[in-house]
């Protein structure tokens, strides 16, 4: 007796108030007519859905179709300027040949806009897994962006989950990579992307505060010489700590 495997394609579809949702898994039966059934229900609604489509608004089309390029957590709506950021990377996905392959399965978690001394700062969170991803077309993707926010400069930071230590006496050992002084280090290092940090030195004041200056690679100061001050309005806003950036050698 033959087993008839349907995989059927997981669809949803929200625009405004509006939601329509249709779930379904793995089917395994050995009725052909019962299965034919299903499929033909199956188009059905494809059908009615892309009438649906046809007859919105274009902006209403369009914000759901950015919709899926931006995940947070826990089902949580986007603000109207994260779903301005999302937009902008569905765009490039469909309009830019360089990026749109590499695009096609890469989406955030978030963003904010944050004000530096002279200009203002678009910072896009990612997902920790698909870092790696993003970092291969990092150059290529912020010159893009930059190029759609235009006079702010693009920042893109993977998203980390600080762990609270384990209480006195318990048998849990929290990961390296999960506390506040590793998740910031690592944050430092993807707000000077390109560049690679090559030395840091703390300096404390008489006051009894402390500041850090963090030195860049000079490889790459003509990408991130004019952003010094935005480096410094990121870290600070996020970490509420206090940094310098320079490059070895340019001290007075």
């Amino acid at each position: 007796m033959n087993t008839i495997y349907k995989n059927l394609v997981f669809l949803t579809e929200k625009v405004s108030g509006i939601g329509i949702q249709i779930s379904m898994t793995m089917i395994m039966t050995n009725d052909k007519v019962a299965t034919k059934g299903l499929a033909l229900r199956v188009l059905h609604f494809s059908v009615a859905l892309s009438t649906l489509r046809s007859s919105l608004p274009l902006q209403f089309v369009k914000m759901f179709s950015a919709a899926r390029k931006i995940q947070k957590d826990k089902g949580a709506d986007p603000s109207d300027f994260e779903v301005l950021v999302a937009q902008a990377f569905f765009d490039l996905e469909n309009t830019n040949q360089e990026l749109s392959s590499d695009l096609k399965d890469l989406h955030i978690n978030s963003a904010i806009d944050i004000p530096s001394v002279n200009r203002r700062a678009v910072v896009v969170h990612v997902p920790f897994r698909l870092r790696k991803a993003f970092r291969k077309i990092h150059v290529r993707l912020v010159r893009e962006l930059e190029k759609k926010f235009s006079g702010k400069d693009v920042i893109l930071i993977a998203t980390r989950r600080i762990v609270r230590p384990p209480k006195k006496g318990s048998a849990v050992q929290r990961p390296r990579n999960r506390t506040l002084t590793a998740v910031h280090e690592a944050m430092l290092e993807d707000i000077v992307l390109p560049a690679e940090i090559v030395g840091k030195r703390v300096t404390y004041k008489v006051d009894g505060s402390k500041i850090m200056k963090v030195f860049l690679d000079p490889k790459e100061r003509n990408n991130t010489e004019y952003k010094l001050d935005t480096f410094s309005a990121v870290y600070r806003k996020l970490s509420g700590k206090d940094v310098v950036f320079d490059y070895p050698g340019t001290e007075a």
